[in-house]
């Protein structure tokens, strides 16, 4: 397997505290500005990003703390989204992010990809609207048609259209690049051939589906964020009276971008090239598709057991929920290995006073917290 730097590591570095710290607040738009010269920030920095990735960079200098912090927020979303499943997102210590998972295209590198890119474009439409980049402002989307006559249309809706386009730029750049083969080289597994018809695959295949899939799942992410952005209107008016409605275009909430992608995760599908067409359909001949909101994989995943060649860590030593059926439930999160029960005794400060002044006292106590928990213990159930 080859490692390569990946350029969603930056979010690692900001969350780590250390990325930032070439930028200062200045005016009162509280806008970026950089403290050192762009280009070696750019160049060295930020040594993760690709060649085409650091000429947006050195265009786009003050979009960079919004990045950074778009895929900080992106990891964040990811890990909660997928906390009760066999792979829950967990980051390693390297500049891969998520380590060996990255050289295969299944549905958890796709619904990565796509979950950085919705992160990137939300982040990006946020801060327009905030007045915290140079190059865009307030949303300038035209007046929908059934928006009421006397209703007015302005105020200062999230930019949706810049980010989309930024994050398009940006976030696509690297599947676009010459050099972009090497990270793929991985791509085929050991139980796929690379032999068809007699005849050797060519080299190239591999890596040009792989950055097709990433770019078609890159876009579902920035089509989430699109899908879910709203119309919303305030009143105004003597005491709530309602006279007058100021609509405007608004993000939703990054939590309801994270849930509709992991329905997307659920329901993705399974591709095969079409050599005939140079395209990828669905692998299932029953279905057309895939569509341009279907996340699209290759290959099938397995996170139940250790399996560092894959980046798996195995579900050994999770916490399940004995009475759930769904995907945190022991008889799933557990694989069919069964699993053990601790018991530790739990003590918490309670019936606690203010005393004037100025201190507070606190009782020690016992208490359940699962119907499980034996007369004074607290149950937790490992795989």
């Amino acid at each position: 397997m080859t490692k390569h730097n990946l350029w969603w590591n930056i979010a690692l570095q900001e969350q780590n505290g250390n990325i930032l710290s070439s930028y200062t607040f200045f005016n009162s738009g509280n806008q970026y500005e950089f403290n050192e010269d762009s280009s070696q920030y750019c160049q060295s920095t930020l040594k993760s990003l690709t060649i085409g990735q650091k000429q947006i960079c050195l265009l786009h200098a003050d979009h960079m703390p919004i990045v950074i912090q778009g895929a900080s927020k992106s990891i964040e979303e990811c890990q909660y989204q997928f906390q009760d499943r066999h792979w829950n997102c967990s980051t390693v210590k390297d500049d891969t992010v998520f380590g060996p998972l990255l050289d295969h295209a299944n549905r958890e590198t796709a619904v990565a990809h796509a979950i950085f890119s919705a992160g990137i474009t939300y982040a990006v439409s946020r801060a327009c609207k905030q007045g915290l980049l140079k190059s865009c402002t307030c949303s300038r989307t035209a007046r929908p048609k059934n928006l009421p006559r006397d209703w007015s249309w302005g105020g200062c809706g999230d930019n949706i259209d810049y980010g989309y386009r930024f994050g398009r730029d940006f976030v696509d750049t690297p599947e676009k690049e010459i050099n972009s083969l090497v990270r793929y080289n991985t791509f085929m597994n050991s139980n796929q051939t690379m032999i068809q018809g007699g005849r050797k695959r060519k080299f190239f295949r591999p890596g040009r589906i792989r950055r097709q899939i990433n770019i078609h799942n890159n876009e579902v992410g920035r089509r989430a964020v699109y899908r879910l952005t709203r119309i919303v209107c305030k009143c105004h008016g003597v005491s709530g009276s309602c006279s007058l409605r100021t609509c405007y275009q608004q993000l939703p909430t990054f939590r309801e971008v994270g849930t509709y992608l992991k329905e997307k995760y659920d329901s993705a599908i399974e591709v095969r090239y079409q050599r005939r067409l140079g395209e990828l359909r669905s692998r299932d001949r029953r279905f057309v598709g895939p569509t341009k909101d279907d996340l699209i994989y290759f290959e099938e995943s397995n996170f139940c057991e250790y399996n560092p060649h894959i980046g798996s860590l195995g579900t050994k030593d999770r916490q399940c929920n004995r009475t759930s059926h769904g995907s945190d439930g022991c008889a799933t999160m557990c694989c069919g290995r069964g699993y053990n029960t601790i018991r530790k005794y739990i003590q918490e400060k309670c019936n606690c006073k203010f005393i004037w002044c100025c201190s507070v006292q606190c009782e020690t106590c016992h208490r359940f917290v699962e119907i499980y928990a034996s007369f004074t213990h607290y149950q937790i159930v490992l795989c």
